[in-house]
């Protein structure tokens, strides 16, 4: 095993602050540039007109005021709180989006349709004078299982629904999908992987016959206007780190850019329409590219206790319960124009491809390519210091898992034998396998 998991962009911090630290190695400049994006991706932004114009043009609707607000300290959201007996909590949780789209597809693009109301994305708060879409609901049901050798366990299934809905009903063919901020280490090597090592990776047919038939998620990139390989998001249905700052930036914060010129404002909502925004576009590329830079260049925990007996035999585990199959260990770099991230041998355990996860973690929303109950793998680094850094610990897409166990249990369809070979196992072979996942 080998401790730098982001080869030299690697650094050897377990705080709170592990997900928040530039890769060493960067050019003054870079660091300068990760310093300037770093101010733009935690401040809050605010209503226009303000005399803070290097900020203003929040929303008109929005979920969030930074990006920092989803991803916290650099990591991972917050699910949505339970509706209880029908009341909706007071406090919202940040971090949870709700994807909304139709069975449709641009001709052109490829994307889904959005709802004609709604949009691609609930914006579940706005300014003042204009009414926030909707409110996100969530119960729980509890579903009970055993280990082979007796011992119960309890996992969460969430049903969502969405409440006080401000300009009517949804679009009867809407698929309703919940997505939770992920951490963002790492994005840079995962953008510097050449595509030719993603395909080799694939095998959409099966003919291997090993069960796992992960494809890639072919998206269209606006920038170059043409199909690329999805790299980014939960159903890889994202291209570049560009493309995904600026989706956030509009689409959870209501600020606009030359890549995204529009406010999100759909055709029922003339209030949002008629909001005064923060120029145009609100954020110009002077600020943009530098928040780019600061998602492509931070750094990568270590992995920890490699000496460990458990986690040496928990390694052994992964390969043996067939976790691997996915969760590719090793990768190298491309070339880049960020020398650090250029030739980097790192361990993501990820090969970004979709596979299929069975009815369980399916929310019957395509993208792109991707079905209902496809997934990309997300990858595993840095999955032991969530807890670290967030003070608590909610895995998958949106958050149900509150342990790497459940997890685990949560996994279906290509990886139903993964699963099952966990499940059946002894109690210390599972322990192991947790003990090297936390140690990622």
């Amino acid at each position: 095993m080998d401790s730098h998991l982001g080869g030299a962009t690697t650094r050897l911090d377990a705080s709170q602050n592990s997900f928040g630290l530039p890769a060493p190695q960067l050019t003054n400049a870079e660091r300068r540039a990760f310093e300037v994006g770093d101010s733009f991706f935690t401040q809050n932004w605010v209503i226009a007109p303000a005399s803070t114009d290097a900020r203003d043009g929040l929303g008109p609707t929005f979920n969030a005021q930074a990006c920092s607000s989803c991803h916290i300290r650099d990591g991972r959201g917050k699910p949505a709180l339970p509706t209880v007996d029908g009341v909706l909590p007071e406090v919202s949780r940040l971090g949870l989006l709700v994807r909304l789209s139709l069975p449709e597809r641009d001709p052109v693009t490829g994307a889904q349709l959005a709802d004609p109301t709604y949009g691609s994305q609930l914006q579940d708060r706005a300014i003042l004078g204009v009414e926030p879409e909707g409110a996100l609901s969530v119960t729980y049901r509890l579903i009970e299982g055993t280990y082979g050798d007796g011992t119960p366990y309890e996992l969460r299934a969430p049903e969502y629904s969405i409440e006080n809905l401000a300009f009517g009903a949804l679009h009867q063919r809407v698929t309703i999908g919940p997505r939770l901020a992920p951490q963002i280490i790492g994005m840079g090597l995962l953008e510097a992987i050449p595509e030719a090592s993603l395909l080799a990776n694939a095998d959409p047919d099966d003919a291997d016959g090993d069960g796992i038939s992960g494809r890639p998620n072919w998206v269209w990139d606006a920038a170059s206007e043409q199909r690329v390989i999805g790299r980014f998001g939960w159903k890889a249905n994202v291209a570049s780190i560009g493309a995904q700052v600026t989706g956030a930036f509009i689409g959870d914060i209501g600020i606009t850019s030359d890549a995204q010129p529009n406010e999100n404002c759909p055709g029922a909502q003339t209030a949002c329409a008629a909001a005064q925004n923060g120029g145009s576009p609100e954020i110009p590329a002077n600020r943009l590219l530098p928040v780019v830079l600061y998602a492509r260049t931070l750094s990568v925990p270590a992995m920890r206790d490699i000496e460990d007996p458990d986690v040496r035999a928990g390694s052994e585990a992964f390969d043996d319960l067939g976790c691997a199959s996915c969760h590719t260990r090793r990768h190298r770099t491309g070339p880049s124009n960020i020398a650090t991230l250029a030739d980097q041998v790192i361990h993501p355990y990820t090969d970004l491809l979709l596979h299929e996860m069975g009815e369980g973690l399916a929310d019957g929303q395509g993208n792109f390519e991707a079905s209902g109950s496809e997934w990309r793998t997300p990858p595993l680094w840095g999955i032991g210091l969530i807890e670290a850094v967030n003070g608590e610990r909610f895995l998958l897409h949106d958050g149900r898992a509150r342990t790497l166990e459940e997890a685990i249990l949560w996994h279906g369809g290509e990886a139903e034998a993964a699963r099952e070979a966990f499940r059946l196992s002894p109690a210390e072979v599972r322990q192991r396998l947790v003990a090297f996942l936390e140690a990622q």
